[in-house]
């Protein structure tokens, strides 16, 4: 067969999924969307819009001294559902193994390393998709309402300098000559010039999509029960309705439920899903120029999609647990502390599930065991971050061409 002209299945139609599709197709493949929704109605519906280069590992021993105070609190960063704990402790085990100081210094290598390409690799694929102005040239403040949440925060500050992203630290006054609209009770800023924003975050996901069915690319609508690896070679992916797709590769970008298919292929990974919220407001009454995110109460305020949109927060409790609509509405009125001048007028909640692996770093690889078979998923709360660059990487395995980063750190078999 003419390498050329080898066939691939990207299951998965959000923004890694798009991205990886439309790069494939871009070097000559024949690619196949494969997603049970329409594109962009997952997580990458609902992600807060923001090009997030201050890569920083979810574990260590800062993180686990506010573990018990989140939990302790109704309105804190992290919620467990107390029914699914039990299902939580093997995923929390691997979470507490990521943070040893030994193997932190290697996650943030590895973070960082995809940090540090992912603005340019972006930029490059709007460019190719000539979409350039979907990206802001303004950047994120990291916002501190006291000294004392702005000393709790110094470690990820240390590690911004460390690895040379570019940041200023502001004060008093001078906050509001960069926001006007945050409150006079915000002590210090830290400003993130490179932490971009995306316009409208399904746009782009149906803009990649558009463009790599220019090129020959085609959807369609299924969901997967298995993938199978043919005696001659190809593998096959059978839909729940019978169907069974015949292809040179299977790329599986399906974020959470990629964990039903590798468990089924007999590589199990250690996938969750960490839930979400936002609440997108179409008439705020404020204007914004900065993206905002507050550490201590972790969250975001982005102005997106036409409006501001307020998210962020996690909630451990699975895949079939109803909402908690009490959650973004939290968010919301820790939003207007920050914005004093935020109203809520046209606005609308939602939730998604982002696929978290416990040592923050995303599954980009060949699988360990099936020939054909590549993973690109777990990139919990970076999708939209390292969407770019995980389609170049992707695509330079599979073409045959060596990565310029090392792939070792986001193998699938590394657990």
């Amino acid at each position: 067969m003419d390498e050329n002209k080898r066939t691939v299945i990207v299951v998965g139609a959000g923004i890694v999924g798009a991205a990886i599709a439309f790069e494939l197709q871009r070097r000559g493949r024949q690619v196949t969307f494969v997603d049970k929704d329409e594109p962009g109605k997952g997580a990458s519906f609902g992600n807060m819009a923001s090009i997030a280069l201050d890569f920083a590992a979810s574990s260590g021993p800062s993180t686990w001294r506010k573990i018990p105070g989140w939990l302790l609190d109704p309105e804190g960063p992290v919620w467990l559902r107390p029914s699914y704990a039990p299902k939580m402790l093997p995923w929390f085990l691997r979470f507490v193994a990521a943070g040893r100081p030994s193997r932190l210094k290697e996650i943030e290598d590895a973070g960082m390393g995809l940090s540090r390409r992912a603005l340019g690799d972006f930029r490059t694929m709007l460019d190719t998709i000539g979409a350039p102005d979907l990206m802001t040239e303004e950047g994120c403040l990291a916002i501190y309402e006291t000294e004392s949440e702005f000393t709790g925060d110094r470690g990820h500050i240390e590690l911004m300098r460390r690895y040379g992203f570019e940041h200023k630290v502001l004060s008093g006054a001078e906050i509001r000559d960069y926001e006007p609209a945050l409150s006079p009770k915000i002590a210090k800023a830290v400003l993130m010039p490179d932490n971009k924003s995306i316009r409208d975050p399904y746009q782009l996901v149906l803009k990649l999509v558009d463009a790599a069915k220019a090129l020959g690319a085609t959807f369609t609508s299924g969901a997967i029960r298995t993938v199978e690896r043919q005696a001659n070679g190809a593998m096959a992916v059978l839909l729940e309705d019978e169907r069974r797709l015949e292809v040179n590769d299977v790329v599986l970008a399906a974020g959470v439920p990629t964990r039903f298919i590798a468990s089924a292929l007999g590589e199990p990974i250690p996938l969750e899903t960490e839930r979400g919220y936002h609440t997108q407001i179409m008439k705020p009454g404020i204007a914004m120029r900065y993206s905002i995110i507050w550490p201590h109460r972790a969250f975001m305020v982005t102005p997106t999609a036409g409006g501001i949109r307020v998210g962020g927060n996690v909630e451990l409790a699975g895949l079939d647990a109803p909402p908690d609509f009490r959650r973004p509405r939290i968010l919301v009125r820790h939003a207007q502390r920050a914005l004093p001048g935020l109203q809520v007028e046209d606005a609308k909640d939602w939730m998604g599930h982002r696929p978290a692996l416990p040592d923050t770093l995303p599954i980009i690889s060949p699988s360990s065991r099936i020939p054909g078979v590549w993973y690109a998923t777990g990139h919990g709360h970076l999708g939209l971050t390292f969407s770019a660059t995980t389609a170049r990487l992707m695509a330079d395995m599979m073409t045959g061409v060596t990565p310029e980063v090392d792939m070792t750190p986001f193998r699938i078999n590394r657990y």
